[in-house]
């Protein structure tokens, strides 16, 4: 959750205008990371002290405030060197208010000011501790108290460098954490660090840069034992004397002395694209530090099989590809996408000449998979869905024993694992919170790892043995939608390169490759209805709750389905089992209740048509979401069916579930709801 953007420039002068305009652009961009309050802060023109502004709300609420107070701000004043840090909040620690909105401070007067992602476990501890101290706090945030601990470090050691005074800081955190840290002690420094969510460097130069990777220092000296926290009861312990000292020499800039370069600190590579395409993607424990201009990397720990240097990344992301071009959102944007999203996950993978299958990701690691004793997907939300919507797939080519699970429930029934288990973890973001830790948990008992991510450098992809990336492109919309289906086809493709040598499955796999081949067409197909859909979101849009019913192939659709309006619209809806009906939900239906039913021509098509009679028979009055031509079907709802094109049963989940997330779109526009960033939501959840 959250977004963090800073701004460094060194030697590059900027007005306080454009670096204003950097600060709140690089949120915009974050935005749907978190939208309850937005903040930023900015030296003064004297730059001896701090400005810190901040606002409830969206981003553009920020701005407007800013705008407001542009005379005091002083626009015009150049700054040759400064750093700039932002902040857009979703809230886990005390109501959205100004108040609890970041940067938070240290003191009145701004010594120690800083940015946060994430959640601080012990911060009470360490603020009864502080509060002993005669530390006074403004906010009900577990943040606050970090940059308060900084000040009391600084207080006690005031000759400790920036970069050391933030590594004892962060020595005695629990929890998880993305830091970024300015002071008015240290003009012109930032330090950032990250443990738990994601943070990463984007690096500018006119000049030639000095390497293409950093080496890694290991701070020794902040793992001593006598700067962590001693016990819950003992509080916090702070160690007197001098700190023992490391000097790195492994440091990162423009080759030669006092040369031009700006820096970028980020949550998303989306907030720095448009700037650089050279980015670092900040591991768990690693302290980034910049000083007159160079960059250096401090480690806090070292771990088993560590890399000694983090690589300077090419992005190959492009600008257009996070903008909204002539959509009215995001989230429309990426419904209309995926035509060519599912090309991109398939793309340079399929064959479908010669009926091959290749994720480079996996290819090394297939024949141990094929001996597994067992797959586990293991997801949240949309991610959860797109593996129940593949596993009657996976069971019928693989013939292995397939467990869906909730990454939270895995986590909370402590399931027992295996060292023969294949598990998967499916996250858009690679960043999920509990996703991740069910990772932790089953690497650490000697499982097989896949990542199935959509965001190169992410946590889940670093930490897992081999993977998937899906390729669909930045998702910017908090409803996810383009991504589902491509998880989808990631392990559809995945099923068929498990039993390319099993003979007698061959015309079954040469059927779903050629499905494969159709699918960008029928998507477009699909996308056709759109019209058809906004005129019956206008019938639905006043109901108080939407039952969505299938099964087979398509009861994923149904949960996806309902998910998305309950997310977008904050209407209640239920995905339902059409074979549960009869066990329940039949209590329901009458004349009022909306209906939506997704009836395909599969193998569990007559069922299907059991549970729509039974509906009918209770005078309801269902919407069907059924196959083009099929009049038989389409005769038990007079007009009141969405048609899709046909394709093979087990792809036939990729169609349905569009009309779905067109469904949720208009209904939330027309309820006058935000559709890319919904209420109490986030993009990226990095919190459990």
């Amino acid at each position: 959750m959250c977004g963090i953007f800073a701004y460094l420039n060194y030697l590059t002068p900027k007005s306080r205008k454009e670096i204003i305009e950097l600060l709140i652009k690089g949120l915009e961009r974050l935005e749907y990371r978190g939208y309850d309050s937005a903040g930023i802060a900015l030296d003064t023109s004297d730059s001896e002290n701090i400005t810190i502004l901040k606002e409830t709300g969206k981003v553009k609420a920020l701005q407007n405030q800013i705008l407001n107070k542009g005379y005091s701000l002083e626009f015009d004043v150049i700054h040759s060197s400064h750093v700039g840090i932002a902040h857009t909040r979703w809230a886990t620690h005390g109501v959205p208010s100004a108040v609890n909105a970041h940067p938070h401070r240290s003191d009145d007067d701004n010594s120690f000011v800083l940015v946060h992602n994430g959640i601080i476990t012990n911060y009470k501890d360490i603020k009864v501790f502080l509060m002993g101290k005669g530390h006074v706090f403004e906010s009900d945030t577990d943040t606050e108290v970090v940059a308060k601990l900084m000040a009391h470090i600084y207080q006690q050691h005031p000759d400790l460098p920036f970069r050391e005074l933030v590594e004892q800081a962060i020595a005695q955190l629990e929890g998880a954490y993305a830091l970024c840290v300015k002071s008015r002690h240290f003009p012109g420094e930032c330090v950032a660090t990250r443990r738990g969510s994601p943070l990463l460097v984007g690096i500018k130069s006119k000049t030639k840069l000095a390497a293409d990777s950093i080496p890694i220092l290991y701070s020794k000296d902040a793992q001593k034992a006598d700067h962590r926290v001693v016990s819950v009861s003992a509080g916090l312990q702070i160690p007197a004397g001098d700190f023992p000292r490391v000097e790195s020499t492994s440091q990162f800039g423009p080759l030669g002395e006092d040369k031009e370069v700006e820096y970028f600190f980020a949550s998303d590579a989306s907030a720095v694209i448009e700037h650089t395409n050279r980015v670092l993607y900040l591991e768990d424990h690693d302290v980034a530090a910049v000083k007159c201009g160079i960059l250096s990397i401090h480690r806090l720990k070292r771990g088993i099989d560590e890399s000694h240097a983090r690589e300077i990344t090419t992005l190959k992301m492009e600008i257009q590809q996070i903008m909204k071009g002539n959509y009215s959102s995001f989230m429309q944007k990426e419904i209309f996408e995926q035509p060519e999203s599912v090309v991109n996950t398939m793309r340079g993978r399929v064959d479908f000449e010669k009926g091959t299958v290749v994720l480079g990701g996996l290819k090394d690691y297939i024949a141990e998979i094929r001996r597994c004793r067992r797959l586990l997907l293991i997801g949240c939300g949309t991610s959860y869905h797109s593996a129940i919507a593949t596993r009657q797939l996976l069971e019928e080519l693989t013939e292995l024993p397939v467990m869906v699970d909730l990454a939270s429930d895995f986590l909370d029934r402590n399931t027992p694992i295996f060292r023969d288990d294949v598990c998967f973890f499916i996250s858009q973001s690679g960043e999920t919170a509990d996703t991740l830790l069910a990772l932790r948990y089953c690497k650490a008992r000697g499982a097989l790892i896949v990542g199935l991510t959509n965001t190169v450098g992410s946590s889940i992809c670093r930490e897992s043995h081999c993977g998937i990336h899906i390729n669909a492109g930045p998702e910017i919309g908090v409803a996810s939608t383009k991504a589902y289906t491509s998880q989808f086809i990631s392990i559809v493709m995945f099923a068929l390169m498990m039993c390319e040598d099993r003979i007698s499955i061959q015309p079954r796999r040469y059927e779903i490759i050629q499905g494969l081949k159709m699918l960008p067409d029928l998507i477009k197909e699909v996308l056709k209805v759109d019209n058809k859909v906004q005129e019956l979101a206008k019938e639905l849009h006043q109901q108080k709750s939407l039952l969505v019913m299938g099964r087979g192939y398509n009861y994923a659709t149904c949960l996806e389905g309902a998910l998305k309006i309950k997310e977008l619209t904050y209407m209640h809806s239920e995905g339902i089992l059409a074979g549960e009906l009869k066990h329940g939900p039949l209590a329901l239906i009458d004349k009022l209740m909306p209906v939506i039913m997704v009836v395909t021509r599969d193998p569990v098509y007559s069922k299907c048509m059991n549970a729509l009679q039974q509906v009918i028979a209770r005078e309801g009055r269902p919407v069907l979401v059924c196959e083009a031509g099929d009049t038989e079907t389409q005769a038990f709802c007079p007009g009141n069916f969405l048609e899709i094109p046909h394709s093979v049963d087990c792809l036939q989940g990729i169609l349905t579930v569009i009309p779905m997330q067109l469904l949720s779109y208009h209904i939330a526009v027309l309820r006058g709801c935000n559709v890319d960033c919904p209420r109490n939501l986030a993009k990226s959840v990095t919190v459990e």
